[in-house]
C-alpha cells in the first residue's frame, strides 16, 4: 500500500493506540515467560501532565515496550495517589466557592464531596499519558484510596502498632497553617529570606536594670517562659536564678543557664518559647519549663496573645514592633538574612508546635534497607545517589505518620474512656469493640461508645506499600500476582522523593515480603528552562505538553525530550529538540517512501549492493550490542543516540544511497527484500522510543495479523559482527567523502565522472566507492603526472587529476598557501618535541599525540609538494 506524502501524527496516533488497547497488547497475566514489572510513581489524582511527567513516563514506556519486544511478560501498573493535602485543598476551595465551610459540615459529608470531586476531575493525567503513548496495563489501574488498597494500609498500621513500632506521643511537629495539618521534616523546604533581628528589652524584676534579647519573631513573646544564658558567660552570671519581665506581656519569667546558648550570637541571651521552637522545646524539657502555645491552627494569635487575639502572626509582627517602640521596649532593629521553613505543598511558612501525633519507629526498618542499596542488591542510577541515600538512612528519625486531614485513610485508633491511654487499635470498629471491652473490663461498651481518631495517615504511608499493594500482596500475601510480579524490575522516579518514597518502599518490601521491591532505581533529572530555572506554573516557563504533542506529534516530543536527558542530570528544555524529533520522523517516513517507489526485478544483485548489505548487516548487529550495553547501564539517552545515528547516518545517508538503483532502472528483488528486512529491524529498535510512527510503517510494509503487530514483535538480538568489515566500509566512506569534497571545492558536478590514482594495491568496497563517488577508473599503485587534487585516508595517498576547466594558477596559489600554513604548523609541533622540559614532563599520550601531528603534517606536506610539481 502506497503511503501518503507526509506523515500525519494526528491521524496515526489515536488509531494505533485504540488498536493496541482493543487487542489487549498491554495487558499481562502470569504465565511461563519471565516477568518484567514496573509500577508507575502514582501521580496526584489532582494532577495534570507537566514536563517532568513527560520525561519520567516516556522513560518508563521505553523500558516496558523494549522488555515486551525482548520476550518478557511486561506489566506496567498505572494508578494515582489520593494526595491528601493537595486534594483536600482543592475540595475545600470548591466548597468555599459554593458558600460552604469545611468546619460547618461533617466528615462524612466532606468525604462525599471529595469522592465526587475525585470521580469528576481525578484521573485526567492518566488519559493524558495515553496520548503520550504509555503502554500501561490499564486493566490494572489502582488508586491509593480505593477500598482494597486502603484495607492493606490499615492492616499494616495495626500490625506495626501491635509490634510496638507505631506509637502515639507529644512531639514538636511542623504545622502548615494553610493546609491545617502537620507535615514531615522532609516536606519542609528551607528558603533564605531577608528579615529583621529585633532587640527587645527585658526588665530585671525589682530593678531598673534592662537586658537586651535578640529575636527574629517578636510576636512569640506571648509564649516566653524563660530567658536563657550560657553558664560560662561571665556577663550574665549574676542573673541566673533571678526573674525578668516579658515586654508588653508583663509576665515574670526566670533566667536559666544552658550550654546550648551561643555566647557570640546576638546578645548571648535567648528567650525560650518551648511551644514555638524545637531547640527551645528541648531546653524546656531539660529545665521542666511550662509550655504556652500562643498561636492557633490558622497561624493567628490566640487568647494568650492578649489584645492581638485573632490577628495573623505576620500582621502582629508589624503591630507589636510599633507598640514595643512606643513603650521604649525596643532597643533597635537590624536587617538579617534568615532561613525560613516553608511547606513543600502550600508554600506557607511553617510553625513549630507541640502536638500529639502518631509516629513510626524507623531505625529497625532502616538497617536492612540501607544494606540492600550499599550491597548493590538494589542499584541506583546514577550511582552518586548512594551517598545521599546512605546519609539519610544513617540519620533517620521516627516518621510522623498522622495528618490533621479528612481525606485519607483514617487512623484506626478507637477511644473509649477519659484517660489518655483509653484507646485500642484495630482494623474495624467491630474488632476495636472486642479489644476495648477486654482492655477496660467493661462488657457493656457498644460501638457508639467508641470514637475513632480524627486524623488521617500521611499519604506516603499508603504509597510506601505500592509495589505490593497494587497486587494485593498485603491482604493476600500468597496470591498468584504478587508471587509472579514481585519484586518488580525497575523504578523510574525523581531524586527529590528518594526519602519520601524510594527508601520507604525498600523498607516496606523487605519487612513484608522479605525481599527488595525492585532491582534498579533510575533517577531522572529535573526539567529546566534555558536559564536553568525549574519549570513551574508560577514562573510561566513550562510549555503545555498536550500542545507540544499536537504540534510535533507524540513521537517527536518523546525523542526530543530523551535526546538530552542523561540519567540524574537536569534536562534543559529546548523546543528545538521537539523539532529535531519531528524531523527524525519525517526522515524515516521519506526513507520508506523512497524504498516503496523502487521497481523490483528478478535479477542478480550488483557488487556495490553486496558490499553495502554485508557492511550494514555487521553495523546493525554491532549497534544492537552497543544499544543493549547502554540500556544495561540505564544510559537510555545514549541508546537513543545510537539508534538515531544508525538510522539517519548509516541507513538513510549511506545504505540507501549505495543500493538505490540509477534513475529509471530497476532494483534486484533480493536487494529490495533485504532492504525491507533491514528497515523492519530498525523499526523494532526504534519502536520503544517512537511507537506510533513505527507501528504505522510496520503495518504498511505488509498485511499483518494481530499476532504480528510491531508492539509485540521480538527485537533482533544478534551479536555476530566483524569489526574488520565495518572498518573497511568506514575507510570507503572517507574516500568517498574526500572525492565529494574535491567536487564541492572545485565546482565539479557529481554527474561528471573522475579518475582516481592511489599508492595502495586495492580497496575493500571498491564497487561502492566507484558508485557513490562516480569514479570511471581507479589506478592502483600508480601516480599521475597531471595536476591533481590530493588527500590522505589512513596510509593511502589519493589523487584526482584536476579538470581541464580549472584555473591552474589559482589552484597553485591555494596549494602554496596551504603548504605555507602546514610548514608553520610543523615548526610549532617540532618546537615542542625539541623542548626537553616538555618531553620529560608531559604524559605519554600527549607526546604521542604531538608525534602523530608531526607525522601527519609531513605526509600532507609531501603530497602538496608533489601536487605543486605537477602544477608546474
Amino acid at each position: 500500500m502506497q503511503i501518503s506524502e507526509k506523515y500525519n501524527p494526528a491521524e496515526t496516533e489515536q488509531k494505533w493506540y485504540n488498536y493496541w488497547l482493543e487487542n489487549k497488547y498491554f495487558h499481562s497475566e502470569p504465565n511461563n515467560k519471565p516477568p518484567y514489572t514496573i509500577v508507575i510513581p502514582p501521580p496526584n489524582v489532582t494532577g495534570i501532565l507537566h514536563m517532568g511527567h513527560m520525561l519520567n513516563n516516556t522513560l518508563q514506556d521505553v523500558l516496558i515496550r523494549r522488555a515486551r519486544m525482548r520476550g518478557f511478560n511486561a506489566c506496567w501498573v498505572p494508578g494515582t495517589d489520593h494526595a491528601s493535602i493537595a486534594t483536600e485543598a482543592k475540595v475545600v476551595a470548591k466548597l468555599k466557592a459554593d458558600g460552604i465551610k469545611k468546619s460547618d459540615i461533617s466528615r462524612d459529608t466532606f468525604l462525599k464531596h471529595a469522592w465526587e470531586w475525585t470521580h469528576k476531575y481525578g484521573g485526567t493525567i492518566l488519559e493524558q499519558l495515553k496520548k503520550l503513548g504509555c503502554s500501561c496495563d490499564w486493566d490494572r489501574t489502582r488508586f491509593t484510596m480505593e477500598k482494597k488498597l486502603s484495607e492493606q494500609v490499615i492492616k499494616v498500621f495495626v500490625d506495626l502498632y501491635n509490634r510496638g513500632l507505631i506509637y502515639r506521643g507529644y512531639r514538636m511537629i511542623n504545622w502548615d497553617p494553610e493546609a491545617k495539618t502537620n507535615i514531615s521534616d522532609e516536606e519542609v523546604i528551607f528558603k533564605e529570606q531577608n528579615g529583621k533581628l529585633y532587640f527587645l528589652k527585658y526588665k530585671l524584676e525589682n530593678s531598673d536594670e534592662y537586658h537586651i534579647v535578640a529575636t527574629t519573631r517578636p510576636e512569640t513573646i506571648f509564649g516566653d517562659v524563660a530567658l536563657c544564658v550560657n553558664p560560662n558567660d561571665e556577663r550574665y552570671q549574676h542573673l541566673i536564678g533571678k526573674n525578668v519581665i516579658v515586654p508588653i506581656v508583663g509576665r515574670s519569667i526566670p533566667v536559666i543557664a544552658d550550654n546550648y546558648v551561643d555566647i557570640e550570637f546576638g546578645t548571648g541571651m535567648l528567650k525560650i518559647t518551648p511551644a514555638h521552637d524545637s531547640n527551645d522545646y528541648e531546653i524546656g524539657l531539660r529545665h521542666k519549663l511550662p509550655i504556652i502555645d500562643a498561636l492557633d491552627d490558622d497561624g493567628r494569635l490566640n487568647q494568650h496573645g492578649m489584645h492581638y487575639n485573632g490577628k495573623d502572626r505576620f500582621e502582629v509582627r508589624k503591630l507589636i514592633t510599633k507598640e514595643l517602640e512606643e513603650k521604649g521596649l525596643l532597643e533597635k532593629v537590624e536587617d538579617y538574612l534568615n532561613k525560613i521553613g516553608t511547606s513543600e505543598r502550600t508554600g506557607a511558612v511553617i510553625e513549630r508546635k507541640i502536638s500529639q501525633q502518631w509516629f513510626l519507629k524507623m531505625s529497625e526498618l532502616a538497617k536492612p534497607a540501607l544494606d540492600a542499596v550499599m550491597n548493590n542488591d538494589i542499584k541506583l542510577h546514577p550511582e552518586k545517589f548512594k551517598n545521599t541515600y546512605k546519609y539519610w538512612m544513617e540519620n533517620i528519625r521516627d516518621w510522623n505518620i498522622s495528618r490533621q486531614l479528612w481525606w485519607g485513610q483514617r487512623i484506626p485508633a478507637y477511644y473509649f474512656g477519659d484517660n489518655e491511654n483509653d484507646f485500642v487499635v484495630a482494623e474495624s470498629a467491630e474488632k476495636a469493640l472486642d479489644l476495648a471491652k477486654e482492655k477496660s473490663g467493661n462488657q457493656g461498651l457498644t460501638i457508639s461508645d467508641l470514637k475513632q481518631d480524627e486524623s488521617a495517615l500521611d499519604t506516603w504511608f499508603s504509597s510506601w506499600l505500592w509495589p505490593m499493594s497494587v497486587f494485593d500482596g498485603i491482604s493476600e500475601p500468597d496470591n498468584k500476582d504478587i508471587n509472579y510480579y514481585y519484586p518488580t524490575a525497575d523504578l523510574v522516579t525523581g531524586p527529590d522523593i528518594i526519602f519520601f518514597w524510594v527508601a520507604r518502599m525498600i523498607m516496606a518490601g523487605i519487612e513484608y515480603k522479605k525481599n527488595i521491591p525492585f532491582k534498579n532505581v533510575y533517577f531522572t533529572g529535573i526539567v529546566r528552562d534555558k536559564q536553568r530555572r525549574k519549570m513551574s506554573k508560577s514562573l510561566g516557563n513550562s510549555p503545555d505538553p498536550i500542545e507540544l504533542m499536537d504540534k510535533y506529534g507524540a513521537d517527536g516530543v518523546r525523542v526530543g525530550i530523551l535526546l538530552s536527558s542523561a540519567a540524574g542530570n537536569d534536562l534543559l528544555f529546548d523546543e528545538d529538540l521537539m523539532l529535531q524529533g519531528r524531523n527524525f520522523a519525517t526522515k524515516i517516513w521519506n526513507a520508506f517512501r523512497l524504498i516503496q517507489n523502487w521497481k523490483k526485478e528478478d535479477k542478480p544483485s550488483g557488487k556495490a549492493e553486496d558490499e553495502t548489505i554485508l557492511w550494514f548487516e555487521n553495523q546493525l548487529n554491532k549497534t544492537i550490542v552497543e544499544i543493549n550495553e547502554q540500556f544495561d547501564k540505564f544510559r537510555i539517552s545514549d541508546a537513543l543516540h545510537l539508534i538515531y545515528k544508525l538510522i539517519w547516518d548509516d541507513f538513510c545517508s549511506w545504505y540507501l544511497e549505495a543500493v538505490k538503483p540509477n534513475y529509471g532502472e530497476t532494483i534486484s528483488e533480493t536487494v529490495y527484500d533485504k532492504t525491507i528486512a533491514f528497515f523492519e529491524e530498525l523499526l523494532k529498535l526504534l519502536h520503544p522510543f517512537m511507537p506510533f510512527l513505527t507501528e504505522e510503517l510496520w503495518q504498511n510494509i505488509a498485511d499483518r495479523t494481530t499476532d504480528e503487530a510491531l508492539v509485540i514483535t521480538q527485537q533482533r538480538n544478534s551479536t555476530d559482527f566483524s569489526n574488520e568489515t565495518i572498518k573497511g566500509f568506514e575507510t570507503a566512506k572517507e574516500i568517498i567523502s574526500g572525492i565529494r569534497n574535491y567536487r564541492q571545492s572545485k565546482g565539479v558536478s557529481p554527474k561528471e565522472s573522475v579518475e582516481l590514482f592511489t599508492n595502495v594495491a586495492d580497496f575493500e568496497n571498491e564497487a561502492v566507492i566507484k558508485k557513490l563517488a562516480n569514479i570511471s577508473n581507479i589506478y592502483f599503485a600508480e601516480k599521475t603526472d597531471k595536476p591533481s587534487f590530493t588527500f590522505l585516508v589512513g596510509s593511502a595517498e589519493l589523487a584526482i587529476p584536476l579538470s581541464e576547466n580549472l584555473d591552474l594558477e589559482e589552484e597553485k596559489k591555494k596549494t602554496e598557501e596551504e603548504l605555507k600554513y602546514l610548514k608553520g604548523f610543523l615548526i610549532s609541533v617540532e618546537k615542542k618535541l625539541n623542548n626537553e622540559k616538555f618531553m620529560s614532563g608531559a604524559p605519554k599520550n600527549v607526546i604521542d599525540n604531538e608525534l602523530k601531528k608531526q607525522s601527519d603534517a609531513k605526509e600532507k606536506i609531501a603530497l602538496l609538494e608533489d601536487k605543486l610539481n605537477s602544477l608546474g
